[in-house]
């Protein structure tokens, strides 16, 4: 049996649960391991539920497991939330001198987590510390592996040692007091190092691979580490990162950047992209190339700020009023994120528009380990600007000219002699406003005609699986890790199933997705909201009518055995 191992932190926000989970998870990526996590939080600076999901494994892994071999439960709420989902040899770690409404024995351990981080590290609010360590001594994880990753965290400052000296205390604790406790045992593995890596943090990386030198934003969960990564590196990689006061401003600062010839993008949520749309619109009717990245979370209104949800495909298919080409994006995984990020900037420039990049909060804050990306695969495509050549000697320019691809040469403000003009306003050719009926009509067309070619530039993800299955699953987005080992459940199961997903969505790639349905018995759309956007895009656009729908919108995101377990009830059916 592949080494394999599930960890869940679980306390209240002010415990340090995140900073735990993130260094176990760091400690086994730098053994060797594939390792995936995920966090689920409360919108409270302090109080409230908080856990944090390690899942560790020998092979590449995209999604959580419900089951859970270690929980270290930082109060007693934990234990009594969690308790249930402990594997059949599972373990729960507490502090027994301070948890004192929890009966320990068998398989519910309570360890002096508090007194130990006393005594060794110097602080009491070193016990999320000991419980790592403790986590680590039970499977015999290498304590120097350990020991590294708790000083990349804290430093190597007092705090740092101190934190080094607590989780070696615990580590100590299992080894003597818990030994022959857990029967999964894992050393580390050595070979390539990978990077763990969130999507946030991937796109950011993505966008300055892809050359981009501005972004404006205004915080939101959960796209604020993006603005947070990019501003970090401004000094070193040289982007220039601005809060505006809010996300109007946000959208037209960025609009005026790429308007001058920068690579640009804002970053915002859903009720922030609603305040950006007008701007959207303006993007569209100046044919200026920016990116949008929208990291979806549950809605109307606020609704569930640190929650996850896939709501808002149909809204960025139309958002901003009237017509005009764009392109929608949807990363499937944390290393999909960055090589769609630099897509996402080609296909702006190559098309002159604006293309909406769709994440959301389970893929922006998920962990996964990733390979060192091959930056010799990137290529970037500015479309077609005007050489230096033809900006010296430039006949009437004209910034909107009418052409059959419906892409006009571009030249950028103040390049050369030739005169760049555009108006929010319909235009003609030269970029003057005009109310004539025919100019209006043309003006339209030729936008448009841009998604005959940009339709060439969108192609789904391979189909997983055979070619030809009973049940065919359909998915887009963050739901790529989860669907895809389900997939694999259910042949091991013998169920006769393939998945198609799509990780670029608009132009939709109707003839691709109508021939794939077509050849299955029963397609099944799974996705995270509640009235079914993509199989409605789906039946829009090919005129075919999904079997069915498998729908989660409480907030919280897909697991491979949750879908399993509907597949098999539509199946029986």
């Amino acid at each position: 049996m592949e080494p394999g191992l599930n960890v869940m932190v679980g306390g209240e926000a002010g415990q340090g649960v995140q900073s735990v989970g993130f260094i176990l998870a760091k400690a086994f990526a730098r053994g060797g391991f594939h390792v995936f996590a995920d966090q689920d939080y409360e919108s409270k600076v302090r109080g409230g539920h908080n856990f944090f999901r390690v899942r560790v494994s020998a092979t590449e892994i995209a999604a959580i497991s419900e089951e859970v071999d270690i929980l270290l439960a930082l109060n007693e709420e934990s234990v009594d939330l969690h308790r249930t989902e402990l594997a059949a040899q599972g373990i729960v770690i507490f502090d027994g001198d301070k948890a004192k409404g929890i009966s320990g024995g068998g398989n519910v351990v309570g360890a002096p987590l508090a007194r130990l981080a006393q005594e060794k590290g110097g602080s009491s609010v070193m016990a999320n510390t000991v419980a790592l360590g403790v986590a680590l001594g039970l499977v015999g994880y290498d304590q120097e592996t350990m020991a590294e990753a708790v000083r990349h965290h804290f430093g190597t400052g007092d705090s740092g040692e101190g934190n080094v000296r607590a989780a070696i205390a615990g580590y100590e604790y299992a080894i003597v007091e818990l030994k022959g406790l857990l029967k999964q045992q894992l050393t580390t593995m050595g070979g390539d190092k990978r990077m763990l890596l969130n999507g946030s943090e991937a796109i950011a990386l993505g966008a300055i691979a892809a050359g981009c030198t501005f972004m404006a934003a205004y915080p939101m969960t959960p796209a604020t580490p993006i603005m947070e990564l990019l501003a970090s590196k401004s000094h070193e990689l040289g982007p220039v990162v601005v809060q505006p006061e809010d996300e109007i401003a946000a959208m037209t600062m960025t609009i005026g950047a790429a308007f001058a010839g920068a690579r640009a993008m804002t970053a915002t949520s859903g009720s922030g992209f609603a305040l950006m749309v007008e701007g959207l619109g303006l993007a569209g009717i100046t044919e200026t190339p920016m990116v949008t990245i929208l990291a979806q979370r549950p809605a109307p209104a606020v609704g569930l700020p640190t929650r996850t949800e896939q709501g808002d495909l149909q809204f960025v298919l139309t958002a901003a009023p009237g017509e005009f080409p764009r392109a929608v994006l949807a990363p499937a995984t944390v290393d999909d994120a960055f090589w769609l990020t630099i897509k996402a900037f080609n296909l702006a420039d190559k098309y002159q528009l604006p293309v909406i990049v769709l994440t959301d909060h389970y893929l922006a804050s998920s962990y996964a380990t990733v390979s060192r990306f091959d930056l010799s695969k990137v290529s970037i495509d500015r479309g077609e600007l005007l050489s230096p050549r033809e900006i010296a000697n430039p006949a009437e320019y004209k910034r909107h000219k009418i052409t059959a691809s419906g892409i006009s040469p571009r030249a950028l403000p103040l390049q050369g002699k030739a005169l760049v003009v555009t108006d929010s306003d319909e235009h003609d050719e030269a970029g003057h406003l005009i109310e004539d009926a025919d100019m209006r009509t043309q003006m339209m067309l030729k936008r448009l005609r841009k998604l005959d070619r940009l339709k060439d530039d969108i192609t789904p993800l391979p189909l997983y699986g055979p070619d030809k299955a009973e049940t065919t699953l359909v998915g887009w987005g963050s739901t790529y890790g989860a669907l895809k080992e389900a997939i694999d459940t259910l042949r091991n199961e013998g169920l006769d199933a393939n998945l198609l997903h799509l990780n670029e969505l608009w132009p939709f790639p109707a003839q691709a997705v109508a021939q794939t349905i077509d050849r299955a018995n029963r397609s099944l759309v799974v996705e995270n909201n509640a009235t079914g956007q993509l199989a409605r895009l789906i039946r829009s656009e090919t005129g075919i009518k999904v079997s069915g729908s498998i729908l989660k919108f409480d907030g919280r995101p897909f697991t491979p055995a949750h879908i399993v377990h509907e597949v098999k009830k539509e199946v029986t059916q």
